[in-house]
């Protein structure tokens, strides 16, 4: 079995942060959203993962993959162009998948179960697809399964006003190669995209078996500023935290916290996790970083307040305000202002931005 991994798109819902960079680059708890899904591929027994690129973000991705050698797999990259829907984005892999089955993984998502009960399952049966589904508040909002008592997918509906199921869609497929047949046969919706959800029905209608598997954990897709801070607390509260680097007597640190070799934590500078801070960084004297927050490479941070934030990294904070709630992209020069302004500010900062607080 192979792996497909979208990393297109535009990323339009986190601007500033994506008019310089891909979504799928932004991390959480101080590693790129993209890595998640190569390590849950991998841990599913997938070594041969072809990765779509879209127009934007090429070169870094690779830059950051490269030939998937550092990560135990072997990476194929294909160029989607246009980001026309997922079921296009598939069909540009028919020449890498060839004869085999693949799992579909888009690339911006993100799940603490991972992927391995999905492939183990549509491999015990005879499926023409297989789909990850998780129950939600709001089925309404999402593409949504109809099932039997088997599991199996009886009808697909995408955000339907009377639905029979709370089951949505949540972004993780395994196809058997017909699919490619479906996707040629179906035209674009109202979006102007090939949806896959229509690929599906396709091979519903045409008597293919559709497996299902209900995930469970938390899931996030982090296509906002609000989600991409909620996975963060999520891999935090989960993720083993080591405290390598160098923390002064008089400093306090307190819970979990993830402190590479090469970060510091200065004298009277408070700490409390759980907290991931990357290499390079130093919490100075007088900074209060406070639980579910992350610091990117090479940041420096002094008598801040800072909590539940991700800071991207390459960052200077030296003001005695306050930051909740907040992400700061790459390069973020933040420092103080004359006036006395409101504590608590929230923020969403894009790359080399410049600000006084």
């Amino acid at each position: 079995m192979k792996g497909v991994l979208l990393s297109g798109g535009t990323g339009s819902r986190l601007r500033p942060i994506t008019h310089t960079g891909p979504k799928q680059l932004v991390p959480v708890a101080n590693k790129p959203v993209l890595e998640y899904a190569i390590e849950d591929l991998k841990d599913a027994g997938i070594t041969e993962i072809g990765v779509i690129l879209g127009h934007k973000g090429r070169d870094e991705i690779q830059e950051l993959l490269g030939d998937g050698s550092s990560y135990g797999v072997d990476i194929t990259y294909i160029v989607q162009g246009n980001p026309l829907g997922l079921a296009h984005a598939a069909g540009c892999a028919k020449d890498f998948v060839g004869d085999d089955d693949f799992v579909m993984y888009l690339g911006d998502n993100i799940l603490k179960s991972g992927i391995t009960d999905l492939v183990h399952s549509f491999e015990a049966g005879d499926y023409g697809a297989g789909i990850a589904l998780q129950e939600v508040e709001d089925p309404q909002a999402f593409g949504i399964a109809d099932v039997d008592n088997a599991g199996n997918v009886t009808e697909l509906i995408e955000k339907p006003d009377d639905p029979p199921t709370n089951l949505a869609l949540i972004g993780m497929y395994v196809f058997s190669p017909i699919v490619f047949d479906a996707i040629e046969g179906i035209e674009p919706s109202w979006r102007g995209e090939l949806e896959i959800t229509d690929a599906i029905q396709s091979l519903l209608d045409d008597g293919q078996d559709i497996d299902s598997q209900v995930v469970h954990g938390w899931w996030k897709d982090t296509g906002r500023p609000e989600d991409i801070l909620e996975a963060n607390r999520l891999v935090l509260e989960d993720m083993q935290l080591n405290r390598d680097g160098q923390v002064a007597s008089d400093a306090t640190v307190e819970g979990r916290v993830d402190l590479d070799e090469t970060a510091t934590i200065e004298a009277d500078a408070v700490v409390r996790g759980p907290v991931s801070i990357a290499e390079g960084t130093v919490i100075g004297s007088g900074t209060y970083v406070g639980p579910y927050t992350s610091i990117g490479p090479n940041s420096t941070l002094e008598g801040i307040h800072i909590e539940n934030s991700v800071v991207i990294g390459e960052s200077t904070i030296q003001t005695s305000g306050q930051i909740v709630d907040s992400l700061l992209g790459r390069g973020a020069d933040i420092g103080s202002a004359d006036e006395d302004l409101p504590r608590g500010r929230r923020l969403v900062v894009g790359e080399n931005s410049q600000l006084k607080l």
